[in-house]
């Protein structure tokens, strides 16, 4: 096996590695350190903390997550269909019709049932 080909990538997590813990080394060492009780104290929207913080969450609130998720990645192949878009021709074109399509239908399904509403 020919390791010589991976000798970029890791030379580029170490510049990365190395760039990053710099950063928050200078940050660190330059930066002012004043700590007081307000900067200690717990922050939660601008008041005071009155339920646990292991409360349980809505389903919905998962829900519209993960339907965030499954979209935004469904979205992201449009990316490489755009650029390559001239030499796929029209079997390329008609794909992503469906694809889309596909998308749409899902969409409107998750619409209907509710799972976009909060209240």
């Amino acid at each position: 096996m020919n390791l010589e080909a991976y000798y970029p990538i890791l030379l580029f997590i170490l510049i990365g590695l190395a760039v990053g813990g710099g950063a928050m080394a200078v940050g660190k060492i330059m930066g002012p350190s004043r700590p007081d009780n307000q900067k200690l104290s717990p922050y939660e929207c601008g008041f005071e903390a009155f339920e646990d913080a292991r409360m349980k969450f809505d389903v919905r609130y998962y829900l519209v997550a993960i339907l965030f998720i499954l979209f935004d990645l469904e979205i992201a192949f449009l990316f490489p269909w755009a650029i390559a878009y001239k030499s796929i021709g029209a079997v390329g074109f008609w794909a992503m019709m469906v694809f889309l399509g596909v998308l749409v239908v899902g969409f409107i399904y998750e619409w209907t049932k509710g799972a976009l509403d909060w209240e």
